[in-house]
């Protein structure tokens, strides 16, 4: 049990919480909801005592063991291995071992029987809770949570401070749900997580028997795990008896039920005060004006809940038209040093309105595929090819970098285009009106500058927008804004994201990439699981998975070989074609030109003359169609045998 009593908090000027009371039962799964610095994480401080409120009381049990993961990580550990830091994820059982050698001494130094027997007890006792603690780190459980949470086992040895801040964090993610604290206190614990280690984190938290507190921006989660949700909102904190989505319709609810019974309130005042004002001054009517102004005395004012601080407003302009095929990739292969390839035998396309949503492990290889369907990336081998008036918006994940931070949102956009009699507009649309498009971007809240990037890339006029992490720094409510303006959107849409619920609620189709290579899914996230789960029950028996990487590695370069042999081939052909089809079209054009000629001068016409040369072009119409023929057919076996070469590799 958590207890806030009556708890005041401010920073400066700014109230934090105010006056507040409320309780988190034993056992209860909450989820702790509110806008951007309303005070979520300043709770969590509260209940761990690294800071201390203003006024009031919180009462927690003194024998509930806390784990508490912070969304910045502490650099004590930094030297220790991986796997050490993770073991370390109980303090108590260092301050128990240092209980028992303490009692151990205690026992050598006394001759007194009575004395040895108590020290004895407390000794078994220090043992009894050592091995229980001990249980939630054995090696097997530390091993199984790393891998969950997308860390290689060949690097579980390593130093932790070899490891970027990201994957710190997934290993202080690993201690704190390996720790089993009574109260589980996570901060944003899907940051820097992908979605299968999200995925993994949802699914050992559903099996946690403690009393789980979360803050998160993640709707996925918060539906997923929570059973309550408590709002933090200008000082106030309000709770509701159900996850997040029971809280957005009961928050609507309560506030329509509200304005209805203050508006109820207001009529019954506005008839009392006519009432009093109209008999006032008749003697007859006194005692009813006194019993009238008496009720109006204990007529208690109505509040509606507080209006929550969101500010992300949203709107995607019309996106101008584009041919049916946005882009494609063929036979694509990417590398940053022409070697080691990241993308490999890309084969895809992605057609007008399509959403499209991009998923795999960090490091798997979807932001360099963005990069590559932007432009930003080129091909090692193969093509990428833009459809007929495809503008691309590109939302890279260093949008901060873009920002000058001493200008305006309005100077951010007009430095883009001469045309600067529709930049208002653009800038409505994205939540920036009067006197915020003013200010200087910096400083812009993450979800502000995340908007105005959006703004930014709409003064282009794209039609194909390409998004990495497009919800980072948002709140929730700027995500669902966000997540419905996507939807609505008449454009194309590619994107990558780690929060499931916008992946879920916005893409229609799935890029699943995994081992270079990328595979669609013709469906949402949902269909994409299944299908999924079914491969997978289908795929490697178990103990062959090493033998099947090494022979994967071979058969990759043997047919890499076979692939630069075909692009050759391939090439050659082609153009002998392409030239073909280019003198067939020339010969055909004369001959319709000398065809017209006679239709328009039957009499001053050269007939012998010109039925020479109709013959000659004939002739070699005839020669090159059967050279074309050839040359076709040519192209098209050479292409049946590359396939069936590649084939061979998949049935070995």
């Amino acid at each position: 049990m958590i207890d806030f009593q009556n708890v005041s908090k401010q920073y400066s000027k700014q109230i934090i919480l105010q006056n507040t009371s409320f309780r988190i039962n034993s056992g209860e799964r909450v989820g702790i909801v509110g806008p951007n610095g309303a005070g979520k994480s300043t709770i969590f401080k509260i209940i761990t005592g690294d800071e201390t409120a203003d006024k009031g009381n919180i009462i927690i049990p003194k024998n509930f063991r806390l784990s508490y993961l912070k969304q910045n990580l502490e650099t004590s550990s930094l030297h220790t291995s991986l796997l050490e830091y993770t073991e370390n994820a109980i303090p108590e059982i260092h301050k128990i071992k240092e209980s028992i050698e303490k009692q151990e001494e205690s026992l050598a130094q006394t001759s007194d029987d009575k004395k040895k027997a108590s020290i004895l007890s407390d000794i078994g006792d220090l043992h009894l809770k050592l091995d229980y603690l001990h249980t939630f780190t054995e090696t097997h459980k530390i091993e199984s949570a790393l891998s969950g949470l997308g860390f290689d086992k060949k690097r579980f040895g390593d130093k932790f401070s070899s490891f970027s801040g990201g994957w710190q964090m997934r290993a202080s993610l690993a201690r704190t749900i390996l720790s089993q604290g009574d109260i589980l206190l996570l901060d944003e614990p899907s940051n820097y997580l992908d979605v299968p280690a999200i995925e993994w984190m949802k699914k050992t938290l559903e099996s946690y028997k403690g009393t789980l507190v979360l803050i998160s921006h993640d709707r996925y989660l918060l539906n997923s795990l929570t059973n309550t949700t408590i709002e933090v909102n200008s000082g106030t904190v309000t709770k509701y008896s159900g996850n997040y989505d029971y809280y957005s319709k009961e928050r609507v609810q309560r506030q329509e039920h509200a304005q209805a019974a203050r508006e109820n309130r207001e009529a019954k005042v506005k008839d009392i005060e006519d009432f009093i004002e109209r008999f006032r001054y008749k003697a007859t009517k006194a005692n009813q004006v006194q019993s009238r102004i008496k009720m109006l005395g204990k007529m208690e004012e109505i509040k509606a809940p507080q209006k929550v601080l969101y500010h992300s407003a949203l709107r995607l302009p019309e996106p101008p038209s584009s041919g049916n095929e946005i882009i494609r990739v063929e036979e694509g292969a990417f590398s940053y040093n022409n070697r080691d390839f990241i993308l490999e035998d890309i084969n895809l396309s992605i057609q007008k309105k399509d959403k499209i949503g991009l998923v795999g492990y960090n490091g798997a290889g979807k932001t360099t595929l963005l990069k590559v369907l932007a432009g930003v990336n080129k091909l090692n081998s193969g093509k990428c090819v833009t459809g007929h008036n495809v503008k691309i918006g590109y939302q890279a994940q260093e949008f901060s970098e873009i920002l000058s931070p001493n200008i305006t949102p309005y100077e951010t956009l007009r430095a883009l285009t001469i045309d600067t009699s529709n930049l208002r507009n653009i800038l409505g649309c994205f939540g920036f009106s009067g006197e915020d498009a003013e200010k200087p971007c910096s400083v812009l809240s993450g979800g502000e500058k995340i908007r105005l990037l959006f703004a930014r890339i709409f003064c282009l006029l794209p039609n194909f927008l390409i998004l990495d992490e497009p919800t980072t720094h948002l709140d929730i409510v700027a995500r669902e804004n966000l997540q419905k303006a996507i939807k609505e959107y008449e454009g194309t849409v590619c994107f990558v994201s780690h929060d499931i619920e916008f992946l879920k609620k916005t893409a229609d189709t799935i890029f699943f990439i995994s081992g270079n290579r990328v595979k669609k899914y013709h469906g949402n996230y949902d269909y994409f699981l299944e299908k999924l789960s079914k491969e997978t029950e289908a795929s490697i028996p178990l103990g062959k998975e090493e033998k099947v990487v090494e022979e994967s590695k071979l058969k990759r370069k043997q047919k890499a070989e076979i692939r630069q042999k075909f692009y050759t081939e391939k090439k050659e052909l082609e153009n002998k074609v392409s030239s073909i089809e280019k003198s067939l079209e020339e010969l055909e054009e004369e001959k319709a030109e000398i065809v017209e000629q006679i239709t328009e001068n039957t009499k001053s016409a050269n007939f012998a003359s010109i039925n020479r040369r109709l013959q000659e072009i004939q002739t070699e119409i005839n020669a090159l169609t059967i050279q074309w023929e050839e040359s076709a057919t040519n192209l098209e076996t050479a292409l049946k045998r590359h396939s069936l070469e590649i084939e061979s590799f998949i049935s070995v």
